[in-house]
């Protein structure tokens, strides 16, 4: 029986994987959305203390 793990690096590593991680770094490398997760991280410390 495959793990959860095996099954993600078995997607990762197809066509479609590719195409998904390319689409992620294309997406991180904007800088708006860059400035949209600086915000939801902050987001997130400020509601923990």
């Amino acid at each position: 029986m495959a793990t959860l793990m095996d099954k993600l690096r078995g997607y990762l590593r197809s066509p479609q994987g590719q195409q998904t991680i390319e689409k992620a770094k294309r997406m991180a490398s904007d800088p708006q959305n860059q400035e949209k997760a600086r915000r939801f991280l902050d987001k997130l410390r400020t509601k923990r203390h």
